[in-house]
């Protein structure tokens, strides 16, 4: 594909977020501070509607030139689809928690008919087969993956920040590697975030809302099962990149659990959501989101494809810091003790 396209697809989300911006502002749909909240000021809303929008136009076009399988396109389109218009009608009311969750096993459950369950993974060193049972773990992973990119999408950029580092991160390898077709789909996701990253970085004139955090994680979910199918290595590699979403929410939310909190309630016990209140604003804590995508997370996820290193291990390895940090920063601990920390 040629580069413009990537070029066109940051235009048009740019330009389609400040419309959105202007129009929350004039409906008045924006955010209002509460005790749950981790920002101070009313802001607009819904804006990473320009990404679903972009993202589902241009994979469409890149359908057309053959750069997008047709399983995969139909996976996307129907699965993100859905997830998007169920975020966006929660952003604008409210969508009772059990039908959310309805939607999104179903969103899933599309996902899984078209492009399978888990495949046969390596898992420190022992080939294991999940038979059918790969199609349910495939499609509860796929629930996790939204919902966790949903709570995770509490401060300024840091969403953005984390799909782009992954998209960006394994379209290089890739392009590096054997698997080169397979870069079209993150490249366009990663570009098309990059839009929308211009106003939603610190400090962000509007929020990226659930129709954008919750189609982002599915599309991240079902592009790490094409490429398991392609190669488990793969696999490993996208749960890599996203090591520091996936730890922060999955530690957040055992710990609530086993607090017997109701974990379906909105909270900021993230150990993000306590390290930005710890540093009095969000730029750190997103920047260094980053920094451990592109210093620690990337060279990592490499040594899976270019060293051989054994999938499930480079992930223990590239987890342990990262539980670390969440504990440093109490993720999922009780909010009250450590306000202002």
């Amino acid at each position: 594909m040629s580069f413009w396209w990537f070029l066109a697809a940051v235009a048009a989300s740019f330009t389609m977020t400040a419309v959105i911006r202007r129009y929350a502002i004039t409906r008045s749909l924006l955010d209002i501070p509460n005790a749950r909240s981790s920002h101070t000021l009313p802001t607009p809303r819904g804006g990473g509607l320009a990404i679903v929008v972009v993202f589902l136009i241009a994979i469409g076009v890149m359908s057309l030139q053959s750069a997008i399988s047709l399983p995969v396109l139909c996976a996307l389109l129907g699965a993100g689809g859905l997830v998007a218009i169920i975020g966006f009608m929660d952003d604008h009311g409210h969508i009772a928690a059990r039908w959310r969750l309805f939607a999104h096993f179903v969103a899933a459950i599309w996902v899984v008919f078209w492009l399978g369950g888990l495949p046969q993974m390596v898992i420190f060193g022992h080939a294991v087969n999940f038979a059918w049972a790969g199609s349910v773990l495939a499609a509860v992973y796929l629930v996790w993956m939204l919902n966790l990119y949903n709570f995770m999408d509490g401060i300024d950029g840091i969403a953005s920040v984390q799909a782009i580092c992954a998209c960006l991160g394994c379209s290089l390898l890739y392009c590096l590697g054997e698997l080169p077709h397979l870069m079209w789909v993150p490249l366009m996701l990663a570009f098309s975030v990059i839009g929308f990253l211009f106003w939603n970085f610190p400090p962000a004139r509007i929020f990226m809302g659930d129709a954008g955090s919750g189609f982002i994680g599915i599309v991240l979910g079902g592009l790490s099962l094409q490429a398991a199918h392609a190669d488990q290595r793969w696999f490993w590699v996208w749960l890599i990149l996203l090591g520091v979403f996936i730890v922060d929410a999955t530690f957040t939310l055992l710990r609530r659990l086993m607090r017997g909190d109701k974990v379906y309630e909105a909270h900021r016990s993230h150990a993000y959501q306590y390290a930005s209140r710890r540093y009095g604003r969000h730029l750190p804590v997103t920047l260094g989101v980053l920094f451990i995508n592109v210093c620690w997370l990337l060279p990592l996820a490499a040594s899976v494809i270019y060293m051989d290193i054994d999938g499930a291990s480079a992930t223990l390895i590239a987890y342990i810091p990262l539980l670390a940090i969440a504990i440093k920063y109490h993720a999922g601990a009780s909010e009250a003790p450590f306000q202002g920390a």
